[in-house]
Parts: C-alpha cells; structure tokens; sequence
C-alpha cells in the first residue's frame, strides 16, 4: 500500500506537467477518457478494470476508499455531480428534469392512491370556479349600482310641476281659510293636485329651506300683474262672508253698497277685493241658500216638478254614503238606463198628451195666458215670451235686451248679447248663440254661431244657471193654422 501511495502522486505530477505543456485539444482528450472509464468504475463495484490507469482511478475514488481499500465500498443511486460541458448541458438538464418530473408524479399519484378513497366518502369533489362569470356579475352589478340613482324625496318628487303661481295661491288661500281640505276643493292650480300632494308641499315650504329658498325666488321673480290676478282670485275667508251675509237676500244690492261695506271693514276684507267682486260672490251665496237669512228649499213636488235633477242629487249622495258592491252596482246601472230609456220616451210623448188633455178639459196651464207664446222660467224668475224674437243675455247701462239672466243668478261669465230665441211661422222655437259661452240645451251644447230647437220643457243651461222651456201649445196651434191658411195652395 505504501508503495501504491508514493508511485501515485509521481505519476500525477508527470502527467499535470505533461498536460501543462500540451496544448488545450489534448487535455479534452484526457478528460473525455476519463468519462470513458467513469461506467467501467462504476459497473465493477469497487474492482479495477484492466487497461486503466491507477492515477486516474485514485482522483474518481472517494477519500475514505483510499485509507481503507480492503473495507467494502458503499455506492449511491444519486447521480454524481460533475461539471458539465457545452455539448451536456442541454441533454443532462432535460434528462434530470424528465427524471425529477417522473418521481414527482409517481410519489404524488402514490399519495392520491392511499387518500382517494378517504376523499371521495368526505366531500365529493368541487366543481373548479368559475372565474369569468363571477368577474361578469361583478361587473354587472356595478353597472347596475352606476345606473341606480338613490330615491328622491317625496318633497322634491314633483317639484316641476309646482309653478310659482301655485305656491303664491297655495300661500295666500292658507292665510285665509286655514284648512287644507277648502284649498284642495276651492282653489284651481294650474295642475290637478291630490289632497296628499298638496298637503307635501305645503309642509315642504314650511321645513325644507332648500324648496322654500327655490320657492321665494321663483315668487319674486313673477310680473306684478300674474300676483295681483293670483291674489284676487283667493279663497274667502269665513269672517268675509259673514259681513257679506249682513246684506238682506230679499233686496237688490248695488255695488256702490258694497263698496261701503268695504270701506267700513279694511281690516277684515283681503287687501285686492272689491266691490264688484263682493258683489259676483254675494250672488254666489244667493243663488246656492248660503246666505243667513236664507233656508234651504225643500224638493218641488206636485206640479212645481220640473225634471229630476234634484232627487237624483240626493239620491246620488246617499249612495256615497254606502259600500259598493260591484255585482250590484252592475244591476243598478243596467236598471238605470232601462228606466231613463223609458223616461226620456215619456217626456218625448207628453207635449202630445198634454194637448188632448188640454183640449178635453178646457184648462190650460196657469203659466199662460192669451199673449204669452212661451215662458223661460227658472228658479226664481219668470221670463214671458210675447214676441216672436227676445234676446238673451246681461244688462248694462248701455244694453238693454229682453231676458236679463242676471236677475236669476251669478252673471258675469255671461255675454250682453248671448243669444236669440225666435218662433219661425211653422211654430218651432229655435235658440240662437250669439255669446261666448256654450249653451246646453238638454245636455247638448250649443257653440256660438250655431242654433237648436227648443221643445216643450227642454232644459236651457248657460254658465251656472238653468232653465225650462214651455211653450203655449193652444197659441201655437193657433199660429200654425193661421200659417197653413195663408200657403197657397
């Protein structure tokens, strides 16, 4: 062994200077050599092959084989580690990896072979997430919160169509009558309002400084004319009507009295009436029985009956009273128009009875007489037609015509010359327009410039007022037998 140990060191430094003056070509032969012998070492477990050099097997033998040879020498399945060439790296690498891949997969199919079964009968598997929709939803709901606007306030809900006239009207009406229901049913806006909306925005101008701030500057901006309309027509309060009512219903009140009764009370009377405007609402007050001195008028019966306008009023508000019921209300209007049918047609056929009854008996009605041709008659007064043409309408100082409607009731809306009621020589009664307003002649209008024929108790409606129609069928009679004489036969 000694002698091994000394001729070894020897040799190698006679072959590191021999490799020193070669040149580089000749020391990758003896490095290619060296891997040539490298599997013959291995393959022999610890034996030297014939033909190789001892030096070269010393350098490729670990340290603890050359202090005890006779020991049995341990190999390893690990690849040994040793510099690589250019011309390995690229083969060696991928060798490694296919082999490190290789005991990956099989140790972790070996571990999912023993827990498999473990696995299955605790929880199935997962289905793998689904990223893209969930992104999808995610962006779908953002959108969606983008496009969401948060729910505006009932205050400010309907806040367009509150004009600036309203809320001066909604203001001064308040100041005066105090009670939200009286402005709701007295007070025309320039939209249809509900009970609830108005009640909103009238508690809006009061809390919210946002909306009173808006509504004060949009009231100051309005022309002083549009506020002294607005504030005109404001309702009246009840401290007005009662000095209103100190006025007898019995007499003919001018305006001049009026004008006293407002020059007496500036403090009670809103700043902007005046007497004319007294004068329109005291009638108001007339015609309807509002007035103190006045009682409510029990329902014509008898022969003062004129339609049934009145009971049907009444009835109709008795049924307000009640629940509906649909099945019943259904019968009821079925019933309803049969009845009406047949009311029209009795109505339609009763100036022919009326003429035989008259001709039997020999009375005629108390309403003519021998020159009246027809009467105009309303509620409280009577218009004698005793002329073949009377004109309809409003007397002034400067107008006189022949029926002033004005003495039945409220007549401002009313033309001075609103219409003509003319007898044609075949005795029909026809109704001229010749005024503004429409008239209705049994429900039916009447547009100016245009005529309709007037029967036997038809009803005449123009404005608030109404009227019946009745003609003097003995006179007519008369007048169309005199007209037949005179057509040449």
């Amino acid at each position: 062994m000694s002698q091994i140990d000394s001729e070894i060191p020897s040799q190698a430094m006679t072959s590191e200077t021999n490799s020193d003056s070669s040149t580089g070509i000749k020391k990758e032969d003896d490095q290619s050599t060296s891997l040539e012998s490298l599997p013959s070492v291995q393959s022999q477990s610890g034996s030297v092959t014939e033909g190789t050099p001892k030096h070269r097997i010393s350098q490729l033998l670990p340290p603890q084989s050359q202090n005890s040879a006779q020991e049995p020498r341990r190999t390893s399945s690990r690849s040994i580690k040793r510099k690589k060439f250019d011309d390995e790296v690229v083969e060696s690498s991928l060798i490694k990896t296919e082999r490190g891949r290789m005991t990956k997969l099989s140790t972790v199919t070996q571990v999912l072979e023993k827990l498999e079964p473990a696995v299955e009968k605790e929880q199935p598997p997962a289905p793998p997430p689904e990223k893209k929709k969930v992104s999808k939803s995610i962006n779908s709901a953002a959108k969606r919160a983008k496009k969401q606007k948060p729910p505006a306030p009932a205050s400010t809900k309907d806040l367009g169509r509150w004009k600036a006239q309203d809320d001066l009207a909604l203001i001064t009406a308040i100041q005066q009558t105090n009670d939200l229901t009286a402005v709701h049913l007295g007070v025309k806006f320039s939209c249809r309002f509900t009970l609830k909306e108005i009640q909103e925005r009238w508690y809006a101008l009061l809390y919210d400084p946002i909306i009173s701030k808006l509504a004060v500057q949009a009231m100051n901006q309005l022309h002083p004319d549009v506020v002294a309309e607005v504030q005109s027509r404001a309702l009246y309060s009840t401290e007005e009507e009662s000095l209103m009512g100190t006025v007898s219903s019995t007499s003919q009140p001018t305006v001049e009295i009026f004008q006293e009764l407002l020059e007496q009370n500036p403090d009670t009377f809103y700043p902007l009436r005046t007497a004319k405007a007294l004068h329109n609402h005291w009638l108001l007050l007339k015609q309807y029985h509002l007035l103190p001195d006045q009682s409510v008028q029990p329902i014509p019966r008898g022969d003062h009956v004129l339609n049934f306008s009145d009971a049907e009023e009444m009835m109709n508000d008795e049924e307000l009273r009640e629940p509906k019921d649909d099945v019943l209300e259904q019968e009821l209007s079925v019933s309803d128009r049969r009845n009406k049918n047949e009311i029209r047609h009795l109505e339609q056929e009763l100036p022919k009875w009326q003429v035989l009854v008259d001709s039997v008996t020999g009375i005629s009605p108390q309403d003519f007489d021998n020159q009246t041709l027809a009467v105009l008659r309303g509620r409280l007064v009577r218009y004698l037609m005793r002329s073949k043409e009377i004109t309809l309408g409003r007397a002034t100082k400067d107008n006189q015509i022949d029926v002033d409607l004005s003495l039945e009731g409220p007549a401002w809306k009313i033309s001075r010359r609103q219409g003509i009621i003319k007898l044609r020589s075949n005795g029909d009664f026809f109704l001229a327009n010749e005024g503004k307003r429409p008239f209705y002649v049994d429900g039916k209008a009447i547009l100016a410039g245009n005529k309709q024929k007037l029967n036997n108790n038809s009803v005449v409606e123009i404005s608030s007022l109404r009227f019946i129609f009745l003609i003097n069928q003995d006179l007519i009679n008369v007048i169309r037998t005199e007209s037949q004489k005179l057509v040449p036969t």
